[in-house]
């Protein structure tokens, strides 16, 4: 590193949170004229991932992964401009370069890397440190300056590995085919109900899915994500899955009739939330504590890995994680986004019914 360079580098509290600012738009980053998932129109966005806190319509250009084009897609819809762009490959905008690097939050979820004159800022948009055979798997990019989120950003939230998780569901699933009720379990469209496709046991009976978990199921498949054999909710499905199959829908569907033409059946989530003894809707029997988010200590392993001295904490428990690692030796400090989780808006500690994250 030059001399110039090095002494870039080394204004850390100066420079924080390096090449990016908060606006009414969003992130934005001036020196590449682009904004990081925005939550307004903008003319350039370079967007971590499809889910619709971080996707927002209406955006003259999207930067994306290109594993993430086809599910981007889905979301935005046919006409949108969505540039891909694979993971390591380097874009220069304006004066700074750009890169993307797995998060392994869902499929084409992405590290924003923003790099000019010897520093280099990263925004991680939402992740997760767990294998999950259905996106490329979290890459930790060294920076000096490092944005994360912070939706289970306290010490209570340690996830158990995924594969015990699958083992309960599966039992759970055989557990009530025995007592001839249909299992439903309600999971996010994008990211969680695959991810839950590929972990259950799909020889114990048929797989139902809502249709509006079908069409990211589609778009899964087309980027060469293997899963099962699933059906619709058309008669023949419904009759073959009642009291014996697995039903998968999104947490919009409690309460709703389509979820009644499968009774009798029993209900759990599968979210992160599930962990906790508050963090389960009263009206769901079970709950599975599978997350598509770090846990305390994948948050603090993966600011560790990534040596950077700055740390920019956005949407969850901020203020608790940014505390804690002021206390710790980083200059660290809470970035007010709008990012929420479309899944849980707020989460329990909220007040509001945790939803599926």
């Amino acid at each position: 590193m030059q001399g110039d360079e090095l002494r870039v580098a080394e204004r850390r509290a100066d420079a924080f949170p390096a090449l990016v600012e908060v606006t009414p738009r969003g992130l934005y980053c001036a020196a590449g004229d682009f904004y990081v998932d925005p939550w307004r129109k903008v003319e350039r966005a370079v967007v971590t991932h499809a889910h619709s806190d971080h996707a927002r319509p209406g955006s003259a250009r999207y930067l994306c992964a290109a594993p993430g084009v086809g599910v981007l897609r889905e979301r935005l819809g046919a006409r949108a401009a969505i540039e891909p762009l694979e993971y390591g490959a380097v874009l220069t905008l304006g004066d700074v370069r750009v890169s993307l690097h797995p998060a392994g939050h869902v499929l084409g979820s992405a590290q924003v890397l923003i790099e000019s004159g010897g520093f280099r800022c990263v925004i991680s948009g939402d992740y997760k440190r767990d294998a999950d055979p259905t996106c490329a798997a979290f890459e930790p990019v060294r920076c000096e300056t490092f944005i994360t989120e912070s939706t289970f950003g306290l010490p209570i939230y340690r996830w158990r590995p995924a594969a015990e998780i699958f083992d309960a569901i599966n039992a759970w699933w055989r557990r009530n085919q025995r007592e001839r009720t249909t299992s439903v379990v309600l999971a996010y469209a994008i990211g969680k109900a695959q991810r839950i496709l590929a972990g259950v046991d799909a020889s114990i009976g048929p797989i139902v899915v809502h249709r509006e978990i079908g069409r990211f199921v589609r778009a899964y498949r087309e980027a060469g994500v293997a899963l099962p054999r699933v059906r619709f909710a058309e008669d023949l499905a419904v009759a073959a899955a009642r009291g014996r199959g697995l039903v998968i829908a999104p947490p919009q569907a409690r309460g709703t009739r389509w979820l009644r033409k499968f009774r009798p059946c029993v209900l759990a989530t599968a979210s992160g939330w599930a962990s906790t003894r508050n963090g389960r809707p009263r009206l769901e029997q079970a709950g599975f504590a599978l997350s598509d988010h770090a846990d305390w200590d994948g948050l603090l392993r993966t600011i560790r890995e990534t040596g950077a001295a700055n740390v920019g904490v956005t949407h969850g428990y901020a203020a608790t994680l940014a505390r804690y690692l002021g206390e710790n030796g980083w200059n660290s400090r809470v970035i007010a986004t709008r990012y929420g989780d479309e899944e849980a808006e707020a989460g329990p500690a909220e007040g509001l019914l945790p939803g599926i994250v």
